[in-house]
């Protein structure tokens, strides 16, 4: 029996979300608010919900109003899960 699968592909990719910032006061961290519109289960209206998302910024460039794409990563601190790959849009 041959294995298939191609070795250098991985099978499970990080999850990559877009958000906007809504706190940078900490240092190499910023808060991204991440909107999900989902289909309510019983009245099959279109609900947003809003999950705060905290998001590694080793540079610190990320400003209160930025678009930003965040993906997941390993566990940077207690509530750290998420990295901005690339501020998408600035604020105004």
């Amino acid at each position: 029996m041959v294995d298939e699968t191609n070795d250098t592909e991985r099978v499970n990719r990080r999850k990559v979300r877009e958000g906007i910032v809504v706190s940078n006061a900490m240092n190499a961290t910023a808060v991204v608010a991440v909107r999900e519109r989902v289909r309510h289960a019983r009245y099959a209206k279109t609900v947003q919900r809003t999950k705060k998302l905290y998001a590694h910024d080793e540079a610190n460039d990320a400003n209160v109003g930025d678009r930003v794409r965040v993906e997941e990563t390993r566990p940077m601190s207690k509530t750290k899960r998420w990295r901005i790959v690339e501020i998408l849009e600035r604020a105004r």
